[in-house]
């Protein structure tokens, strides 16, 4: 009785119930398929559907009368944005990518330092961007984006 009840609640949470970014992040497991490049394309397709969406917020929120409706449905998806794009940050960056480095090489130390803080900075923008319809943060987010970028890639 004991295993069925144990099968069954690893099996519901390999579903997702309970475990959601676990099946939506990358395996996680030391499979070494990578793909850097196609990460950040994702998450600027993230920043520019955010951004989308608080536009039509904006535009949605001026007429009269306001379509509730259509307000929410923009809110949500912006939402859904955002947390994605802080799981890919978090599961995929944070997790398996960046590397601790060792305080004995500076340069690698360094950049080591550079790259947390620019993740920690995303994901503080996205998360005022999920709450706000500010584009100031998407500005950030662009900005910052582009530098972990650079940064990232320029390791290799």
């Amino acid at each position: 009785m004991k295993k069925t009840i144990l099968w069954m609640a690893t099996f519901f949470v390999l579903l997702g119930v309970g475990g959601g970014p676990l099946l939506r992040a990358h395996c996680q497991v030391p499979c070494g398929i990578y793909d850097d490049e196609a990460r950040f394309k994702l998450l600027a397709e993230h920043v520019s559907t955010m951004e989308k969406a608080m536009n039509e917020i904006a535009a949605l929120s001026a007429q009269s009368p306001v379509n509730y409706n259509q307000v929410v449905r923009w809110v949500m998806n912006k939402e859904k944005h955002a947390e994605e794009f802080s799981e890919i940050l978090s599961y995929y960056f944070l997790a398996q990518r960046i590397k601790q480095a060792a305080a004995d090489d500076k340069e690698i130390h360094d950049r080591y330092l550079s790259q947390l803080e620019l993740v920690h900075l995303l994901l503080v923008n996205a998360m005022k961007a999920k709450q706000t319809v500010d584009l100031v943060h998407i500005k950030n987010l662009k900005e910052l984006l582009g530098k972990l970028q650079n940064s990232y890639l320029a390791k290799k």
